[in-house]
C-alpha cells in the first residue's frame, strides 16, 4: 500500500490534533443550582406604607378588631403584594381592590412571611380565610366564591382576634 505525502501529512497533522486535545487540561464545569430565596432575600424590601384603616366586624355591626392598611387596587400593585417583605407589624395589612368580583386565587412565591389570606365578597362578608399560609409556596389559596377584596394579614392574626368567614370587613381609605 503505497501513501502520497498528502496523505501522511493529513495522518500526521489529524494526529498531533488529536494528542493536543486529549493532553489539554480538563477544565471543571460547575454546575450550581441557584436558590430561589437568594434573589427574594437580595430584593430591596417595599416598606409599609398606611394608607387608611381597616376594620372586621361581626354580622352584629361589633368592631372585632382594627388594623392599619396599604392598598393594591391596580394590576401592578396586586401583582407585587406582600411579595419580598420580610415583616409587617401585627396591626398592618394590606387590601386588595378587585375591578369586579369574581373567584380569585393567592400563592406565596416570594413572599417570605406567613399569612393570613382573607377573601371577602362585593357585600363585605368574609368568604374564604387561608391561615397560615406557607411562605414561598406556590400552591394556589382560592376565594372558592366570588371575592372583590382580599385582605392579607401577619399569620394567625384571625385566630387570634376571633376573625371567621361570614363576618365582615368595612374601611376607609385615601384615593392615590
Amino acid at each position: 500500500m503505497k501513501f502520497n505525502k498528502y496523505t501522511v501529512s493529513f495522518f500526521i497533522l489529524a494526529f498531533s490534533f488529536l494528542l493536543v486535545q486529549g493532553c489539554k487540561k480538563e477544565e471543571k464545569v460547575e454546575w450550581k443550582v441557584k436558590d430561589p430565596k437568594e434573589e427574594i432575600n437580595n430584593h430591596p424590601e417595599p416598606q409599609f406604607k398606611k394608607e387608611g384603616e381597616l376594620s372586621f366586624v361581626k354580622k352584629d355591626g361589633k368592631e372585632i378588631s382594627k388594623v392599619d392598611i396599604e392598598v393594591s387596587d391596580n394590576a401592578p400593585e396586586r401583582a407585587q403584594g406582600l411579595m419580598w417583605r420580610k415583616a409587617m407589624g401585627e396591626n398592618q395589612a394590606m387590601l386588595f381592590i378587585f375591578p369586579a368580583p369574581e373567584q380569585q386565587a393567592f400563592w406565596m412565591k416570594n413572599t417570605i412571611m406567613p399569612l393570613d389570606i382573607i377573601f371577602i365578597d362585593e357585600d363585605n362578608v368574609i368568604v374564604k380565610i387561608h391561615k397560615n399560609a406557607v411562605p414561598y409556596s406556590e400552591k394556589s389559596l382560592p376565594s372558592e366564591k366570588n371575592s372583590i377584596f382580599v385582605v392579607e394579614t401577619i399569620a394567625g392574626y384571625c385566630d387570634k382576634n376571633g376573625v371567621k368567614e361570614g363576618d365582615k370587613i368595612k374601611f376607609d381609605f385615601q384615593n392615590k
